[in-house]
């Protein structure tokens, strides 16, 4: 199957281009916001606790987090995939090589890395406000999935972070004259490979958010602090490193011990600490207030 001739601009505003990636991004962070913002207000899905923060707080935080997104995204995809670029602060050849690491339009960002950002933001600002910091870990979960699936949709319209060659019948010849264009040749070559961008916005994106959906309105485990998080953290960790074996490794990281993937070893510690936070919330009461005592 052909790739489809995808525009990554979605559209031009004068000398600015409004690009598929950054509306992902957008879209992203404001449905979760406004899903949060729901959590938040529904005060018997925390009972016989109550909501960490306020719907107020909400928006300073979503300030926070989307700074430990970009940051982090940025910062962890070099650490991870492109240690080069901190070498080349101090050894570039011009400044255009020097401020790689910056040039937040040329693409790569990890999700790891945006990961470690928004927990240390989360931390940060649970910190300042006094907030049960596993509680709103709890509120922040249950979103991150929104962004991933428009993400990874954002990354099939690129045509980026493809899978492995493959005979499926469903199988995208990742190559276009747009891709020809842009690059000289296609980075992908012309064989058949897995949609794996599809298959992540799926298994990471829509079927994670419903999981955590049942997990909030239906078995009611906001009461349980730490319970959603840890639910999250192993949902993601297993869908990655399952979908990594479908999944083309990055240039350089395709000869890592154990046939493993990156994202796979990044995955790995995300599964233990998941798995470690849902037995501690399985093993303590629900939290209880004493705003709920009182009442």
């Amino acid at each position: 199957m052909p790739f489809p001739e995808f525009d990554p601009v979605l559209i031009h505003l004068g000398p600015l281009p409004i690009r598929w990636y950054a509306l992902a991004y957008v879209m992203g962070i404001v449905l979760g916001w406004v899903y949060a913002a729901r959590i938040l207000k529904s005060p018997r899905v925390w009972l016989p606790g109550r909501p960490p923060i306020t719907t107020v707080q909400l928006d300073d935080l979503v300030l926070w987090i989307t700074l430990g997104i970009i940051l982090g995204g940025r910062l962890g995809y070099a650490l991870f995939y492109k240690p080069v670029m901190y070498a080349q602060l101090f050894t570039g050849q011009d400044w255009g090589e020097r401020l790689e690491l910056f040039q937040l339009w040329t693409g790569g960002m990890s999700f790891h890395g945006g990961f470690l950002g928004v927990c240390i933001a989360v931390f940060f600002f649970a910190r300042k406000h006094q907030a049960n910091l596993l509680s709103l870990g709890d509120a922040v979960a249950p979103v991150v999935p929104i962004g991933l699936a428009f993400g990874r949709l954002a990354n099939f319209i690129n045509g980026e972070l493809w899978g492995r060659t493959t005979d499926v019948p469903w199988a995208i010849r990742f190559c276009n004259a747009r891709i020809e264009q842009l690059y000289g040749f296609c980075p992908a070559g012309n064989e058949p490979r897995h949609p794996s961008q599809l298959y992540e916005a799926g298994l990471e994106g829509l079927m994670l958010l419903a999981v955590l959906s049942l997990a909030v309105w239906k078995w009611r485990l906001l009461s349980k602090p730490g319970y959603i998080t840890g639910l999250f953290l192993v949902g993601y960790g297993l869908s990655r490193a399952l979908l990594e074996t479908v999944r083309q490794p990055d240039v350089g990281l395709d000869q890592l011990p154990f046939g493993l993937t990156m994202g796979m070893i990044l995955s790995i510690p995300m599964i233990l600490v998941g798995v470690w936070l849902i037995r501690r919330a399985w093993m303590r009461p629900p939290a209880v207030t004493a705003e709920s005592v009182e009442a």
